[in-house]
């Protein structure tokens, strides 16, 4: 699959997808296009968009909201897409969510490490399901497309060895692409508030992630449940070469 000259994909329906494809490695290899796809909610996409998303190569979506977030498709999913329900998120663990929802804090990367760190089954089990999804590319979404979908973004990628500036770059361009989103549901940009509020305790969202980034991820996961094989299969799935 030939891969264009931005990764964003304008897929109907959606507003900040991405592929995880051209992304150099620490060992001088680059990221296979078609193979990993984040996303934002992708039951918004129209019948075109099902078809974009197909003519992708995606054979699988792994979708991590809750039960609660989730609503009817705009249009019928094609019988060719294996649907994988992972909530990302344990809410009845009220003693972690008391401090996190109840703020700007759980829209911005401060979260990603005491999530990690509180619930390491939970991210082990994406990553794991990525992993052995069938054969073709993986999308993996959240609601925005930003931070649920960011977290896993970047377990995958570190797990592959993508340099940590290029990590911390995918995350950034969320950015680029959730002011249309949030146009579209008639609501203000979080973007502004939330770099504020990150501001105000003297970081930023890409200090969080080279922060996190510091941390042996791989160690979180295996002990989170990942098994060697299927950290074998992640990088068979989306390394070239």
């Amino acid at each position: 699959m030939e891969r264009p000259p931005t990764r964003h994909l304008d897929w109907d329906g959606c507003f900040n997808v991405r592929d995880l494809g051209g992304l150099p490695t620490v060992d001088g290899r680059f990221t296979r296009w078609g193979a990993v796809v984040r996303g934002d909610s992708l039951d918004c996409l129209s019948a075109r968009g099902w078809d974009q998303l197909e003519a992708h190569g995606v054979r699988a979506v792994i979708d991590l909201r809750n039960e609660d977030e989730r609503g009817e498709n705009v249009a019928p999913r094609p019988p060719s897409i294996e649907t994988i329900r992972i909530p990302l998120d344990e809410t009845a663990d009220r003693e972690f969510w008391d401090d996190w929802e109840n703020g700007p804090q759980f829209g911005t990367p401060l979260y990603y490490g005491p999530h990690l760190h509180r619930f390491p089954a939970k991210s082990a089990e994406v990553v794991a399901a990525i992993a052995q999804a069938p054969p073709g590319g993986v999308a993996f979404h959240c609601a925005g497309g930003r931070d649920r979908s960011g977290q896993i973004a970047i377990l995958v990628l570190a797990l592959v060895g993508v340099a940590e500036e290029q990590i911390v770059a995918d995350y950034l361009l969320s950015h680029e692409r959730l002011p249309a989103l949030y146009e579209s549901r008639g609501e203000e940009d979080q973007t502004p508030l939330l770099q504020a509020f990150l501001r105000e305790r003297g970081t930023c969202g890409a200090a969080e992630i080279h922060r996190l980034l510091e941390v042996d991820l791989k160690a979180v996961l295996v002990q989170g449940g990942l098994r060697s094989q299927e950290v074998a299969a992640l990088r068979a799935r989306l390394m070239n070469g």
